[in-house]
């Protein structure tokens, strides 16, 4: 989070359209100009006066000059106050003070009017810095305020520009905080329209008073710290929900096949022992049971995902104003190869596949299966079913109680644990723990959805298709692609907050 914001006063902290669109009037009355509708004077909102009546009006720099007398003539007495703080903002300012933010004014209007202003609607408390131009006509731009700012706020020191923010309504906002390197929240309910702001190069835009609240207090809200009764049940239910529709479909095609004593027509439903005792379904059987078992259990709990994933993209959408480099989705999918071959290479040099017969089983059961349907299984449905269950809703359920990192860690357990074996429980727990940060990095339910999909395919792929020879399976090789899936992880850290990201609007 930030620590310094910069605040533009005309259209961000106050509404000062009476004031000034009506001395704009009164000046241009003295030089014969008759403009009847202030709302056309609107444009004069923001930038420097005089480049406005020399850009708008295209009077001469002499004629500027005189128009900025005439209209401090009834502005420094009147205008001043014809002006009204937008409703919510004295509370956000006094919540961002409570919360540790230092403040500070950086407009174009004459720093006098400013402190003026600002004691008027008694909010000059919350500035730790005031500036503005001067009254003979110098530091009229927004990067020589800002500049000042800069001074009174660091003095000679060094100047933590990844800390600060520079509020405002207008293009003149954002290309001050562009020269300065910093970056700038554009608001649109002021009097810059949203594609002037888009156009500028506005890093975030948020469309209201509250929604800059929200903005930059995002993330200042502490979880709970406890999980009550009621977010246990819309934990466990759904978790319960989707093992019951699993073994229910399972149970079923068990008794259907008992009670044809195992054939289905040519279809042999059942394997039997040397001693003609029923052991397991048939593997191909098998194949189609899972199918029709994660198709019911999605459907059991779609509905209860849908409505966690909407709510928690609601309360998160101000983290994710600004969306992530394009190429961290490449550097996430190579982190989850190198990783995916790291943890196999792992568990097999340490003897853990070798020694756990109940993964030994589930390989011995993925062989001369049904193609098709397999990958249809491995690589579309489980991942689907899964992640509506254990990211969807109780990654999201924990997160909002415990916070994201106690959340992805609870979650990536259960889903280890939900494999039945030793071995899928750590290499189920190692990718819960990935495919929460990638959902937690890019603000998508799709990034883990993909991520499960793409892991399940290929590791279903090498398993049946595929026969490794045991000299690539080494500890050096198992080490780089560890290291190099970290350094991606590490990398993408790095780049979560760096700039140059495309402009993003906030979604009610």
């Amino acid at each position: 989070m930030k620590k310094y914001c910069l605040f533009d006063l005309d259209g961000t902290l106050t509404d000062p359209k009476v004031g000034i669109c009506t001395s704009v009037q009164y000046a241009l009355a003295d030089q014969g100009i008759v403009v009847e509708d202030i709302d056309d004077l609107e444009p004069f909102i923001g930038p420097p006066l005089k480049d406005s009546f020399m850009e708008f009006i295209h009077l001469s720099s002499e004629q500027a000059d005189q128009a900025i007398l005439k209209y401090r003539e009834r502005y420094s007495t009147i205008g001043k106050f014809e002006n009204k703080l937008y409703p919510g903002m004295e509370r956000m300012l006094k919540d961002l003070c409570a919360h540790g933010y230092v403040l500070a004014v950086a407009s174009c209007k004459p720093e006098a009017f400013v402190e003026q202003i600002l004691d008027h609607f008694g909010i000059r408390k919350y500035f730790k810095v005031v500036t503005g131009s001067l009254l003979d006509g110098t530091r009229q731009h927004k990067e020589e305020v800002i500049q000042v700012a800069f001074h009174e706020l660091f003095g000679n020191g060094q100047i933590p520009k990844e800390q600060i923010y520079m509020i405002g309504d207008r293009k003149f906002d954002v290309q001050g905080a562009q020269f300065h390197g910093i970056e700038c929240v554009g608001v649109t309910y002021g009097y810059g329209s949203m594609e002037e702001l888009r156009e500028a190069g506005a890093d975030f835009v948020v469309r209201s008073v509250e929604e800059l609240h929200d903005f930059l207090l995002r993330g200042k809200k502490d979880p709970s710290g406890r999980l009550d009764f009621p977010t246990m049940g819309k934990i466990f239910l759904p978790f319960f929900l989707f093992l019951a529709a699993r073994s229910f479909v399972v149970a079923f095609v068990m008794q259907v096949a008992m009670s044809c004593d195992g054939h289905l027509g040519n279809w042999q439903l059942l394997e039997y022992d040397a001693t003609g005792t029923m052991i397991k379904l048939e593997n191909n059987t098998a194949i189609l049971v899972q199918i029709l078992s994660f198709i019911l259990a999605t459907c059991v709990i779609f509905r209860i995902a849908r409505v966690t994933i909407r709510k928690a993209k609601r309360e998160n959408r101000l983290y994710y104003l600004k969306p992530a480099p394009k190429r961290n989705y490449l550097i996430l999918s190579i982190s989850t190869l190198c990783g995916m071959v790291g943890c196999n290479f792992l568990l097999s040099l340490t003897g853990l596949v070798s020694s756990s017969a109940q993964y030994q089983q589930v390989l011995e059961n993925q062989k001369g299966l049904l193609f098709l349907p397999a990958l249809l299984l491995y690589g579309l449905l489980a991942p689907l079913g899964e992640e509506l269950l254990f990211r969807g809703i109780i990654y999201n359920q924990l997160k909002r109680n415990l916070g994201a990192l106690t959340g992805a860690f609870l979650s990536a357990l259960l889903f280890g644990a939900y494999h039945g074996n030793a071995v899928q429980l750590l290499y189920g727990f190692a990718f819960g723990l990935l495919f929460a940060y990638g959902y937690e990095y890019f603000g998508s339910f799709g990034v883990p959805l993909a991520l499960h999909c793409l892991v399940n395919t290929l590791t279903f792929l090498v398993g049946t298709c595929f026969t490794l020879p045991k000299t690539l399976v080494n500890w050096p090789l198992c080490l780089v692609s560890l290291a190099v899936a970290g350094g991606g992880i590490f990398q993408m850290h790095r780049n979560r907050n760096s700039r140059g990201r495309k402009l993003a609007v906030a979604q009610k």
